[in-house]
């Protein structure tokens, strides 16, 4: 089959397949890739447990650093990707691979200077994202191997994020799938096996993830997308490199802020000791796992959004938003179910300590609840996004991590004067808040043009897309 008739195929795929069905058969996928990605996050939070409170508060710690990768990262493989998907669906195959050249080089860039400057000052650096005094050893072994594979990891991200924009999802799970289940199997053999403990961890998810980058790389060069790398089609024009960067401003938002956010409860929690800091990391990941979920149908939305409003099919974009909106609600309602029954058994799986249990089993509660907003918060962001209106998608990505995540006093620093109770109360509170902003974006939408007006869904997206 030519690049023609594959652009063909792909075009009719996009824009003709009933909505439902093209979107769980994107999502499905995508759902599994973000789900094997949660399961090798909650092994590193299992298996360092093994070690110590404070090496399992290591995990939050670097957490801050793996959400700078992904900032990176989600910023060019997004910002890139709703160009390339809409340039597909008004069949402008040139663009497409000019926009993602341009995104895939600059990753390896923006990752080398994150993995030196990192590297440079790695004891300060695990400081400044919250580590205390215990638990930094265990911070920087851990975070050492993720610097060193940064720059493919970022590059790992924007080629996922471009195979998802053309509707090659499958393709996406591939790459990531294999990388998960080699992290899950290489931690024990790393951190037990070969007794490297918590740097076992760090060497397990850089190999993992550097083999992940090689799957994914081979599906461009064997021309298995409709868009190419090649060191000369980088864009010298430096309004196409700001499109990339304004289209990736929402995930960079969420991403970057949600690091700052991780960063500023990490040191809240520090002033209560190594065991606040583990609680509140167990709880982070939990719910990654969950949230996950509404995520992985979020990311089949966004493709079938871009593509149609690049065709011009408005009333598709509107018909995605709204089933995404009911399937990624009713999936929660199920996994929140389950979490909250079990609620002590699954913090007490990742470090059987009472001082951790007594932190983070009211934050887990707490978050039962709020996070049963975030299919509309996901839903809406994802579409704001996905049709170009980064400003509207970036404002209400930077809702909650950006201003009601860090004026909430229970995160500001010196926030021992909250009560030890506050700081899992805060876990929720943050969401609601961050809720009842996103009607601001709402009102803006109110007076858009035509096009505007079929994107519907209320809200913005909390964490990485």
């Amino acid at each position: 089959m030519t690049q023609q008739d594959r652009t063909a195929v792909q075009y009719h795929k996009m824009t003709e397949t009933p909505i439902p069905r093209l979107i769980l058969s994107l999502a499905a996928p995508t759902i599994l890739s973000m789900l094997i990605t949660s399961i090798y996050n909650l092994a590193d939070t299992f298996f360092v447990g093994r070690i110590s409170t404070s090496a399992s508060g290591a995990v939050g710690v670097v957490s801050s650093l793996m959400a700078i990768i992904q900032a990176l990262g989600f910023m060019l493989g997004h910002g890139s990707g709703t160009i390339i998907s809409r340039r597909l669906g008004s069949q402008d195959t040139h663009a497409a691979t000019r926009f993602a050249s341009t995104s895939f080089f600059t990753a390896l860039a923006f990752g080398v200077v994150l993995a030196v400057v990192g590297l440079a000052t790695l004891p300060d650096f695990m400081m400044l994202l919250g580590s205390t005094k215990t638990i930094l050893p265990h911070a920087c072994a851990y975070a050492r191997p993720i610097l060193l594979a940064a720059p493919l990891m970022i590059s790992s991200l924007v080629m996922n994020n471009i195979l998802r924009y053309e509707g090659k999802a499958n393709l996406a799970m591939i790459g990531l799938v294999t990388g998960g289940l080699l992290n899950i199997a290489l931690d024990p053999l790393f951190m037990f096996v070969l007794g490297l403990g918590t740097a076992g961890a760090g060497i397990a998810t850089a190999l993992s993830q550097t083999i992940s980058f090689g799957i994914l790389l081979y599906m461009f060069l064997r021309g298995k997308t409709v868009s190419q790398f090649r060191l000369s089609a980088v864009t010298r024009e430096p309004r196409e490199f700001l499109q990339i960067l304004a289209g990736g401003a929402p995930s960079f938002g969420r991403q970057g802020l949600n690091s700052i956010g991780g960063m500023l409860l990490n040191i809240a929690a520090r002033s209560y000791g190594d065991a606040a800091v583990a609680g509140m990391s167990i709880v982070s990941r939990i719910f990654m796992f969950i949230l996950s979920v509404a995520i992985g149908v979020g990311q089949g939305l966004q493709p079938v959004a871009s593509f149609n409003y690049g065709a011009r099919k408005y009333h598709r974009v509107r018909q995605a938003a709204v089933f995404t909106l009911k399937a990624a609600f009713a999936l929660l309602v199920v996994l929140i179910a389950v979490c909250w029954w079990n609620d002590e058994n699954l913090i007490r799986l990742f470090r059987d300590d009472p001082a951790v249990t007594a932190v983070a089993l009211p934050a887990f509660r707490y978050q039962c609840f709020a996070i049963l907003l975030q299919p509309v918060i996901v839903v809406t962001n994802m579409t704001f996004q996905s049709v170009g209106k980064a400003g509207r998608a970036t404002f209400l990505a930077c809702c909650r991590q950006g201003v009601l995540y860090p004026a909430d006093p229970c995160t500001a620093p010196g926030a021992g004067s909250c009560g030890r109770g506050a700081l899992p109360a805060h876990c929720g509170r943050a969401h609601l808040l961050h809720f009842s902003a996103l009607f601001a974006g709402l009102s803006a939408a109110a007076g858009a043009d035509g096009q505007g007006r079929s994107v519907p869904c209320p809200g913005t997206a909390v964490m990485q897309l």
